[in-house]
């Protein structure tokens, strides 16, 4: 387990864009109709940036988001399951994490490239990871999810040709160490790193959302993803935990951002305007981000990110920036999604749409059964409020949940009732 440290930008630049970013915004919402404002306890004369709040801040850590459920394209429906994020143990009230059995190990084909280890400068484990023949994968981890992620894990190792090449980049932020234990335990194979992510970071940046699921400060820490993993580091996939992989993850990796910060599936056909609100809309300088782009949905579950231009570029700080306005405003209901499409939407590389099949979770509220979209399919998403997990062991599951169950190393547990106590099997 690693701890962030931060990233040093010039003096200079730090001042000027702090000085464009607030100027930008402050012009964007002075004008602000009145009447939402008012509605939403807030007005555009008083819409003042916190102070400091757009300072591109040189001793400040920053680190990396974990899963988010957005709204997505109208799907074919099986009958509702309905489970709320009660069923979802939540991460300040669980003592310990679920057991799990040790994976199968992969080996490496002959067809695959060897591992080169860097011989000079970082640890160990950092050389280990820094070869160019290594395929890195970012996840975030936490007691609520990770049987996701460990079923996750398992599908990408089974289905790649090249396991022994594969560098995983954890993120966590409560039970680092434990969380460490159980990976080790699982995949006594797997080559990972666990870095630990401040949730201070985003002090005042999280508004309320549609589910409280997607308020966790872990599920925004995607956007510090670069800032989190070594600089040796160029490109990353990054996938969210309620996922599997049924095709080689290496051709995921090839894919060919044409000079773009990141690129993902897109749905260019999907109604955008349900990602943000009438406050938002009715606002000609607020929407006017949006002029001159082509608005196609992304989901920021499955992205495939140019690491090098994150860090040269300043879109934390534009991600940042409308989240801010959000909680003076309130723009939009979904969570960490519509920040990316406000800073991203229309200017990302292209992926096929078989990476992510997403929205398996049903929507947001009621977390409905729902179907695969039309054509191949090599990553199935379980994006929205249901989960297969639950689902299963609720007895209530959707159809597809069955396709997740044979990755799911989780041992279960037999509750016994003894002399008034408690006893669980292995």
């Amino acid at each position: 387990m690693v701890r962030l440290l931060p990233r040093h930008r010039s003096t200079k630049a730090m001042k000027v864009m702090q000085l464009l970013l607030t100027l930008h915004f402050f012009l964007l919402l002075r004008n602000h109709n009145t009447a939402h404002s008012a509605r939403h306890k807030s007005t555009a004369t008083d819409f003042r940036l916190p102070s400091g709040s757009h300072e591109l801040d040189s001793t400040r850590p920053r680190p990396q988001p974990p899963v988010r459920q957005e709204e997505h394209p109208p799907l074919t429906r099986w009958p509702t399951t309905s489970l709320t994020d009660a069923a979802l143990p939540q991460p300040q009230i669980i003592a310990e994490l679920p057991r799990f059995r040790e994976a199968a190990s992969f080996r490496n084909g002959e067809e695959c490239a060897p591992i080169h280890q860097q011989k000079s400068g970082g640890s160990e484990q950092q050389q280990q990871l820094c070869d160019a023949a290594s395929v890195h994968i970012a996840m975030t981890l936490d007691a609520a999810y990770i049987r996701g992620s460990i079923a996750a894990v398992l599908s990408i190792v089974q289905h790649t040709a090249c396991p022994e090449n594969l560098a995983f980049h954890f993120i966590a932020s409560r039970m680092e160490e434990k969380l460490s234990v159980l990976l080790s335990s699982t995949f006594p194979y797997l080559r990972f790193k666990l870095y630990k992510f401040d949730e201070g970071i985003l002090q005042g940046k999280i508004s309320p959302s549609v589910r409280n699921s997607l308020e966790q400060p872990l599920n925004y820490a995607r956007t510090y993803i670069a800032d989190i993993l070594p600089s040796c580091i160029k490109r990353v996939i990054y996938l969210d935990s309620d996922l599997i992989v049924v095709d080689d993850v290496a051709k995921l990796w090839r894919t060919d951002l044409n000079g773009h910060a990141l690129a993902a599936p897109q749905y260019c056909h999907v109604d955008f305007s349900h990602y943000f609100n009438s406050v938002f809309w009715e606002n000609a300088q607020l929407s006017a981000v949006f002029r001159g782009r082509k608005l196609c949905y992304f989901n920021t579950g499955v992205m495939v990110m140019d690491l090098e231009k994150w860090r040269r570029s300043y879109y934390v700080q534009a991600i940042e920036c409308w989240m801010e306005v959000q909680t003076k405003l309130r723009i939009y209901e979904l969570g960490s999604l519509p920040p990316f499409l406000l800073v991203f939407a229309g200017r990302i590389g292209e992926i096929e749409n078989r990476w992510n099949q997403h929205g398996l979770g049903g929507d947001n509220l009621q977390g409905e059964c729902r179907g695969l979209h039309s054509g191949a399919v090599s990553l199935l998403h379980w994006s929205g409020k249901g989960k297969p997990w639950v689902r299963l062991d609720a007895g209530k599951p959707c159809p597809l949940d069955m396709l997740w169950a044979p990755y799911d190393l989780h041992i279960k547990t037999q509750q016994k009732v003894e002399t008034g106590s408690l006893s669980f099997g292995p």
